[in-house]
């Protein structure tokens, strides 16, 4: 016969304080937990909270996706680059050829000179002289030596108006020019001051010059062919200008030899060097600008 303590508790009877016991012991559980959760909740700012509760599986948050300056920069650089023309090689195409024409194309001087109409971008150095210098009025006459492709002869005519009078020439086979009368001959022929000086038919208030002998690669040499050019320009000059006429002429780097600019000093009574910001900064380049022509009344 079974003892009466080997029966089965019911369901009803002693399991009940059992689940009672854990069901506080897990609240307590909770309990104790939740002061440490809120405490770690309190260390997160609030705009981190959301990156956080999307941390990584090894419970790194997130880094803030944002562009950087470096890349920001590098952003900038690639979009320049992008603007690039870069020019097919041709077979029969030299290196140099090729250069000059990957300068010409990404030169924003020549896109400007396209835009607004000039034959070249030439014309912005002749613009940058004039606004420093303020050589050109309104009805002034102005001989341009070495005039093509144009631009030079295009800012003048545009200056002086339909009153003044340009006359420009080149060896070099020109399309007209609105009020410029152009003349195709080298100025270095003997022919061409009298040519000029007919079609002048007066004196004049400018003579300016842009020519440039072809350059042989040895400085000396392409300084000496400058300085003839520049010297050949100012014996034009000096019998066609006015009193208080100009004279502007190319040279290179080192500017006028001492020569050129004692007689320059003599003739003019101001006498600058300008190098203008539009002349390529490899080009050797700048502008001898001559004010105050101190001749006899013509």
């Amino acid at each position: 016969m079974a003892h009466p303590s080997d029966k089965k508790p019911s369901k009803s009877g002693p399991r009940k304080p059992v689940r009672a016991a854990r069901k506080a012991v897990g609240k307590k559980t909770d309990a104790a937990q939740r002061p440490t959760a809120k405490k770690s909740k309190a260390k997160i700012p609030p705009k981190q909270t959301d990156r956080a509760i999307a941390g990584t599986a090894l419970g790194a948050v997130p880094p803030k996706r944002t562009l950087s300056k470096s890349l920001k920069a590098d952003a900038d650089q690639l979009a320049k680059r992008s603007l690039h023309t870069k020019v097919k090689t041709a077979r029969g195409r030299k290196l140099s050829s090729t250069l000059w024409l990957s300068r010409q194309l990404n030169d924003p001087y020549v896109a400007r000179a396209k835009a607004e109409g000039y034959r070249s971008r030439a014309a912005y150095k002749f613009l940058e002289i004039d606004e420093k210098y303020k050589l050109l009025k309104k009805g002034a006459r102005v001989v341009d030596l070495g005039a093509a492709p144009g631009g030079w002869s295009q800012v003048a005519a545009k200056k002086v108006g339909a009153k003044g009078k340009v006359i420009g020439i080149d060896y070099l086979e020109m399309p007209a020019i609105e009020n410029v009368q152009l003349l195709q001959m080298d100025f270095n022929d003997e022919a061409a001051p009298e040519a000029l000086k007919a079609a002048l038919n007066g004196p004049a208030d400018l003579v300016m010059s842009d020519m440039a002998a072809p350059t042989t690669g040895h400085k000396q040499t392409d300084h000496m062919s400058i300085i003839a050019l520049c010297e050949s320009g100012l014996d034009f000059a000096e019998q066609v200008l006015v009193p208080g006429g100009c004279f502007v002429a190319k040279t290179f780097q080192g500017g006028a030899a001492n020569d050129l600019l004692a007689r320059l000093k003599k003739l003019f009574k101001k006498v600058n060097h300008f190098k203008p910001k539009s002349s390529r900064a490899d080009s050797a380049e700048m502008y001898v600008v001559a004010i105050g022509f101190r001749g006899e009344n013509r």
